[in-house]
C-alpha cells in the first residue's frame, strides 16, 4: 500500500527548534537531547513542602515514541549532583491528572459510500479503531456527507465500550445530502475538537483528527486553500485514510499531515485503522509525569531528569526556587499545573503562531511524534 506523510521534511527544523530555551512562569525549561533519546518538557511545577514535578515526553532520536518506562528508568540531578531514589521518593504519577487526549474520527458517509457495499467494512474498521484507542483517548465519531455540518454518531467518550458501540451505529446513518463536503467537514471537525478540548478538566489537552474518505470534495462549500489554512492554524494531529484512486496522493498527504494511507481494497480498512490507532496510542504513552521530593531547602536550583533506556539516554532540565521547602513531602500529590489557562491541540509539532510560552513548550513536546504511518509495522519499531 502506498503511504505518505508530510512530517519528514520538518525533522531538521524541529531538531533545531526543540533545543530552544523556553521560559515558564515557574522557571526555565529546556528541551534536552543526547545519547539517543529526546526528552522535551511540556510543563513543570514546584510547591511546598518540597514537591517538584515535570511533565515531558520521551522519543528516540528518530522521533519514535518511547513508552513503558518506569520511575527507576529516570535519574534525577540537582545542580549536577545525583539525588538518591530513597531521598527523592521519585514516582511516576498517572499522567491523566495533567492532560486529556481527544480523537475525532471523521467518516465519509456521502452517497458514494452509503450506496456501495463499504458500510459494514467501515463500521468494522471503526470498531477496531475504537477498541485500539481503549481508555487512552476520549473518542468522538462523526459522519459527513454533502451537508454544511458534520453529524455526530457518538459524542466524545472515554469508555472503550461506548466508543465501540458508537462505531456500531455508523450503518444507521443516512446522508442528508449525497454530495461530498470533505473540505468543509475537516474545518467543522477542527472546530468540534476545539470545543471539546475547551471543556477539558486538565491543565493540558491534546487532539487528533482521523478522516476517512473515498473521494474528493464535490460540494465546494469550502475551498481547498481555506481548508488547509484551517488545518495549519490548528494544533491537532491529522491522519487521513483514503480508499480507491479518486483522491490523489498529494492531496491525501496534505490533508493527513501526520500520516496518510491509501488502501486500494476496502477490506484492508480494518488494518489501516488499527495501525493508525496504534500510532496514536504510542504517542500518548510517550508522556511521563515524574514527581519527586527535593532535598533542597532554599535557593534556586537546576534539576535535570535523565532517562535511560538500555544504552541510550536523554535529559531535560528545569529551574525552581526551593524557598520555604521542608519535610513531609508526598510525591504522589498532583502537581499545581494551572488548569484552563492554556489549551493546545494534539499536533505534535512546533508551531510558530504560538500565542503563549506554555503553548510553545507543549508544541515542542509533541514535535517528535510526527512521522509516516506504516500500515502493518510496529509503531515503536524505530525505538529499539
Amino acid at each position: 500500500m502506498p503511504l505518505s506523510a508530510r512530517a519528514a521534511p520538518r525533522s531538521s527544523r524541529l531538531a533545531s527548534r526543540l533545543t530552544r530555551l523556553v521560559a515558564l512562569a515557574s522557571g526555565a525549561l529546556v528541551a534536552g537531547c543526547g545519547g539517543g533519546l529526546q526528552l522535551t518538557l511540556v510543563d513543570a511545577a514546584h510547591r511546598a513542602p518540597s514537591n517538584v514535578a515535570m511533565y515531558f515526553t520521551v522519543d528516540t532520536a528518530r522521533g519514535e515514541p518511547v513508552g513503558g518506562l518506569a520511575s527507576t528508568d529516570f535519574r534525577i540531578y540537582e545542580d549536577g549532583a545525583l539525588v538518591s531514589v530513597d531521598e527523592s521518593k521519585q514516582t511516576i504519577i498517572n499522567p491523566e491528572v495533567a492532560a486529556e487526549h481527544y480523537t475525532l474520527l471523521l467518516v465519509d458517509m456521502s452517497g458514494s459510500v452509503t450506496e456501495s457495499d463499504q458500510v459494514p467494512l467501515i463500521e468494522s474498521a471503526a470498531a477496531a479503531f475504537a477498541a485500539k484507542l481503549g481508555t487512552t483517548q476520549k473518542l468522538g465519531i462523526y459522519a459527513f456527507d454533502g451537508s454544511a455540518q458534520i453529524h455526530p454518531i457518538t459524542p466524545f467518550t472515554g469508555s472503550s465500550g461506548a466508543g465501540t458501540a458508537g462505531a456500531g451505529r455508523i450503518s444507521n446513518f443516512r446522508p442528508r445530502d449525497p454530495s461530498t463536503n470533505l473540505h468543509g467537514a475537516l474545518v467543522a471537525a477542527v472546530e468540534t475538537l476545539d470545543a471539546a478540548i475547551s471543556r477539558a478538566r486538565t491543565p493540558l489537552a491534546f487532539g487528533t483528527v482521523v478522516v476517512f474518505s473515498d473521494g474528493t470534495d464535490r460540494a465546494s462549500r469550502v475551498s481547498y486553500d481555506e481548508m488547509l489554512d484551517r488545518l495549519d492554524d490548528s494544533q491537532h494531529d491529522v491522519f487521513a485514510i483514503g480508499v480507491g484512486n479518486e483522491i490523489d496522493e498529494g492531496t491525501l498527504a496534505r490533508i493527513g499531515r501526520d500520516g496518510s494511507v491509501r488502501v486500494e481494497d476496502a477490506a484492508a480498512l480494518t488494518q489501516a485503522f488499527e495501525d493508525i490507532g496504534a500510532r496514536i496510542v504510542a504517542a500518548t504513552q510517550r508522556f511521563y509525569l515524574l514527581s519527586y521530593c527535593s532535598p533542597a531547602r532554599a535557593g534556586v536550583h537546576e534539576v535535570t531528569v535523565e532517562a535511560v533506556r538500555g544504552e541510550t539516554y536523554g535529559r531535560v532540565t528545569y529551574e525552581f526556587d526551593a524557598g520555604g521547602f521542608g519535610p513531609q513531602c508526598n510525591p504522589s500529590a498532583p502537581p499545581p499545573f494551572a488548569i484552563g489557562t492554556q489549551r493546545v491541540g494534539a499536533g505534535r509539532r512546533v508551531r510558530d503562531r504560538a500565542p503563549s510560552v506554555r503553548a510553545r513548550a507543549a508544541r515542542a513536546a509533541r514535535g517528535q511524534a510526527s512521522g509516516t504511518v506504516v500500515v502493518g509495522d510496529d509503531p515503536e519499531a524505530g525505538a529499539q
